[in-house]
């Protein structure tokens, strides 16, 4: 399929929608967004896998990222794409392919901007982070990423979101013995000495914290348990999965000592580890973007690939069409208002100056 990005939003926005592009079949929909951008004289253009990148090389002072994933979760009946009123529905549409049509539409038609702008669209967000289009650009050519400042298209209700909680995973392991049920006191049972480690987490109280202006609040929760091999057997063995979801004001291995604390006494095992990232809106280039796209910005609850920007040195802010309420929903929606409204403060904050 062709990407014509001189329609209007909405419609270039179903036509990328109808692009099925669940995560690890990303390359017809890169394929047509390379497809769709090449004839254009004011870019240069690199691909890595299912990753495109687009860049201007005007030699200005000043050069940005705008970024956003290709992939999507896995359809639900919820393709092709369909409209009702201001909405479009159908997979992907708020995560994060409205983001992709903006950008699509702005890379072709904003030929001279007041920055140099690098459009990266990339592959493998939605898994396993070892996967990510972005990281692994980040680890093959940081070159093409090298910017003064970032902007990644997750949806925020076209709002400016800075920063980005961090994230972990842990498991807490309970052993004991197995008998069968009909003598319990023959074995030991592993899942009710799991009431320790719930007791724990009932008792947590979220912490709330200012980072650069900004407020998040913190989670610690237990988001699955599994022990037990037959409804008549004594578990020798329970494991809760925990995760830990907090503010930018921690490095990795303050989170890591925290969860090690409030589990004292329990061996813990972390599996999965993902950094948070400092909103930096005090910076002159976030206070520019702030200024051109107007609001009040607010945290970013939950983990973004602003993260993997922070990590190169390069401040980024979230902001994007769509309501991340309705990230991943089978009535996943994004709103044709949102699109012009993100699509005019981006042009706004790169239009030259008069």
């Amino acid at each position: 399929m062709t990407l014509d990005l001189s329609q209007p939003l909405p419609d270039l926005l179903r036509a990328i929608v109808d692009i099925e592009s669940v995560s690890g079949n990303e390359r017809a929909l890169a394929d047509a967004v390379q497809a769709a951008l090449a004839p254009l004289e004011h870019l240069t253009l690199f691909r890595d896998g299912d990753t495109v990148i687009a860049r201007t090389d005007l030699g200005r002072r000043v050069r940005v990222v705008i970024a956003g994933h290709l992939d999507t979760v896995p359809v639900a009946g919820n393709l092709p794409s369909w409209v009702e009123g201001d909405l479009i529905y159908g997979r992907g549409t708020c995560d994060m392919k409205g983001g992709v049509a903006v950008q699509l539409a702005l890379a072709a038609s904003l030929t001279d901007p007041r920055h140099d702008v690098t459009w990266v669209f990339y592959d493998h967000e939605e898994v396993a982070a070892s996967l990510n289009g972005l990281g692994r650009v980040a680890r093959t050519h940081p070159e093409q990423l090298e910017a003064d400042f970032a902007v990644l298209m997750e949806p925020t209700d076209a709002q400016v979101e800075g920063g980005c909680q961090g994230t972990l995973r842990a498991e807490i392991t309970t052993t004991g013995t197995k008998a069968h049920s009909a003598r319990a006191w023959k074995g030991h049972n592993a899942i009710h000495d799991a009431a320790g480690i719930l007791d724990r987490l009932a008792a947590y109280e979220p912490r709330n914290v200012v980072v650069d202006g900004l407020e998040y609040r913190e989670g610690l929760n237990a988001v699955r348990i599994a022990g037990g091999i037959a409804g008549n057997v004594i578990p020798d063995r329970c494991t809760i999965e925990i995760n830990f979801r907090f503010a930018p004001d921690r490095t990795l291995t303050e989170a890591q000592a925290f969860v090690t604390d409030v589990f004292a006494g329990y061996d813990v095992e972390f599996t999965d580890l993902a950094p948070a990232a400092r909103p930096g809106l005090d910076l002159p280039a976030a206070r520019e973007f702030v200024d051109a796209v107007g609001g009040e910005p607010g945290p970013k609850y939950g983990w973004t690939d602003v993260a993997r920007f922070a990590e190169l040195g390069v401040p980024a802010v979230n902001f994007g069409p769509g309501d991340p309420g309705k990230a991943h929903a089978d009535d996943e929606f994004c709103p044709a208002s949102h699109l012009d409204r993100c699509a005019a403060a981006l042009t706004r904050w790169l239009s030259p100056r008069q």
